[in-house]
C-alpha cells in the first residue's frame, strides 16, 4: 500500500493491531502503512509525521475522530472517485464492493483493487469495504495480518474494542 516505497517512514507508531507507518513527502501525508507487531516504532521526524500521530492515536482512543490531515496527490481518476465514495461511508458502516461498483458504473474487482491501492488507509478508510458473503480481503491480502487488521478496525469503530 505504500505510495512511495524507497522514501524511509517519517514516523512509526504502535497500535492495538501492529505498527502504522506514515511517510510524508512535501508537506503532505504521502502514505500511510500497516506494518506487523515485530516492527519498531519511530518518532516522527516532522511536524507532519508528529501530526498524524496525534490524530491516529485521537483515533484509536475514539472512532468517531475524524482526521484533518494534508494528503499527497495520487491514484488515477477512476482510484480518486473510489476512495471518495469510501470516504463518505460512515463509521460503523460498511459497503459492498459490488454496491460501490453499480454506483460507479464499474464492477467489484476494480473497485477492490482501488480499495487495494488506497495508500492512505484509516483516513480514507478502506476497511469498511466489504465482501457481498464475508469481510472480504485487505490491501491485496486475502487472509493474514492485513485481514485481522481489518477486523480489528471494523470492531473498534463498533465499539466492541471497549
Amino acid at each position: 500500500m505504500a505510495a512511495f516505497p524507497s522514501t524511509p517512514y517519517s514516523a512509526k507508531l504502535r497500535a492495538p493491531f501492529g505498527v502504522v507507518g506514515i511517510r510524508t513527502r512535501d508537506e503532505a501525508i504521502a502514505a500511510i502503512d500497516y506494518l506487523p507487531h515485530a516492527a519498531r516504532e519511530l518518532a516522527p521526524r516532522d511536524h507532519l509525521a508528529a501530526a498524524a500521530c496525534a490524530q491516529i492515536t485521537r483515533y484509536l482512543a475514539d472512532p468517531d475522530f475524524v482526521f484533518n490531515l494534508p494528503l499527497q496527490p495520487s491514484g488515477t481518476d477512476f482510484q480518486r472517485r473510489v476512495w471518495a465514495c469510501i470516504a463518505a461511508i460512515p463509521r460503523g458502516g460498511t459497503r459492498a464492493y459490488g454496491e460501490l461498483a453499480r454506483e460507479l458504473g464499474s464492477s467489484a474487482r476494480p473497485v477492490g483493487q482501488a480499495c487495494g491501492a488506497n495508500p492512505f488507509p484509516l483516513v480514507i478508510p478502506c476497511h469498511r469495504v466489504v465482501s457481498a458473503v464475508g469481510i472480504g480481503g485487505f490491501a491485496h491480502h486475502a487472509a493474514g495480518f492485513h485481514v485481522a487488521v481489518k477486523r480489528w478496525l471494523l470492531a473498534h469503530e463498533r465499539g466492541d474494542r471497549r
